[in-house]
């Protein structure tokens, strides 16, 4: 793709800044429409599809977050001449087109397209139907905003297709597709990845961990779980397993405690066979893939263990891959559970709801990728490029 000058780009992203806050009122009148027409049922997904005056701070900060931020695109990774006389530069590159697939969310509307933009790729969007209107008037803002430096407006579109459409565009893509990113849950992912031609990133599901060692300070404890189950049940990094080790000194007490401090603010509860014993009144889990599941809801499984060893083999069992915490004031402990646990984000003694790009200092991102090609963790703007190869010689041919 022909390279735009990052002088160029960094107007284009201004533009949009100003035109997003001079247009607050019309993009919250889209937004009623779409909100008006939502089952308000499913709470996590209301709660992504809503815009307020902080979202929209939100977005700008974003934008002018990626706008201070270099550009990721001919940057030199490594440069070499060789003895035979040959130059040989490994520089960034851009992927060229993106397809992001997602939910619910129109905030992923500006922050997908201000990184693709900026790592000098194409982006097509195509969103949930249940978002339509707020989609289509932030992308009429980003068209406009290219439009006024010169730019076509063809480097972030927006797709409006079905099912149907989308599993036949996946097939047979109307252009050369380079990556798709499929941000949402179990069902999406499957879909995408049977029906696409290109690379996939993984992203979306979260369903994380968090493990309460023996030596962990309870009140400490009780504190993050709060925070990982309660602050945010929309958020890929919330809590959903919490696993006990019945070492733990007080240990009935501590579960009783514990489940008394969760019903308290409302989240629900499952339990394994053990702890049912001390949680008699609490809901045994007679399916095993309940493990496996993301909830997205007020709503926590609880289980004993007897060691560290196994609560990292049930974590790599059942976790998304995405976020995992060891409460523990043993270092040594803590070391070996964040070695061998398999998510892209391990924690000691703090809350998942820190996987985030803003959160971890990446800035907006892209997605969580819970894979591990070609990145894991928060993609952000470093993160969106490829690299390629500049070979320099006099006539070299190879012996």
């Amino acid at each position: 793709m022909k390279l735009i000058a990052t002088e160029i780009k960094n107007n284009v992203l201004e533009s949009m800044e100003r035109i997003l806050d001079e247009n607050r009122m019309a993009l919250l009148d889209a937004n009623k429409k779409d909100l008006d027409a939502f089952n308000k049922d499913d709470q996590a997904m209301y709660d992504r599809l809503l815009i307020n005056d902080e979202k929209i701070d939100g977005m700008i900060k974003a934008i002018m977050e990626v706008r201070s931020q270099d550009d990721p695109v001919n940057r030199v990774i490594t440069n070499k001449t060789l003895e035979n006389g040959l130059q040989v530069v490994n520089k960034t590159a851009p992927f060229g087109t993106i397809m992001i697939i997602y939910e619910s969310r129109p905030d992923v509307t500006v922050e997908a397209a201000v990184l693709a933009f900026k790592a000098n790729s194409k982006i097509l969007l195509k969103g949930g139907k249940e978002a339509v209107t707020s989609n289509k008037i932030l992308v009429d803002f980003w068209h406009k905003a290219l439009i006024k430096n010169g730019l076509s407006t063809e480097y972030i579109q927006l797709l409006t297709m079905d099912r149907t459409e989308t599993q036949q565009f996946l097939k047979n893509p109307k252009e050369p597709l380079d990556l798709i990113v499929p941000r949402g849950g179990e069902k999406l992912i499957s879909f995408v990845k049977e029906h696409a031609k290109c690379a996939v990133l993984i992203s979306g599901r979260g369903n994380n961990f968090l493990y309460v060692d023996e030596n962990a300070n309870w009140e400490q404890s009780i504190e993050v779980i709060l925070n990982a189950k309660t602050s945010k049940i929309s958020g890929c990094n919330a809590l959903d397993k919490i696993l006990i080790n019945n070492n733990l000194p007080n240990y009935r007490n501590k579960m009783i405690d514990l489940k008394n401090i969760l019903k308290n603010n409302g989240v629900s509860i499952m339990v394994d066979s053990d702890v049912k014993n001390i949680l008699k009144e609490e809901e045994l889990i007679t399916d095993e893939t309940i493990w496996k599941k993301e909830f997205l809801a007020m709503k926590c499984c609880i289980g004993s263990v007897g060691s560290k060893e196994e609560a990292i083999e049930k974590i790599n069992t059942n976790s998304g891959g995405h976020s995992s915490t060891i409460m523990t004031t043993s270092n040594d402990t803590a070391s070996l559970f964040m070695e061998q646990v398999d998510c892209a984000a391990v924690y000691q003694n703090a809350s998942t709801r820190f996987t985030d790009g803003g959160q971890m200092g990446v800035g907006a991102e892209l997605a969580i990728s819970t894979g591990k090609l070609h990145h894991r963790g928060p993609l952000g703007l470093n993160e969106l490029v490829t690299n390629k190869y500049y070979v320099y010689g006099e006539g070299h041919i190879r012996d």
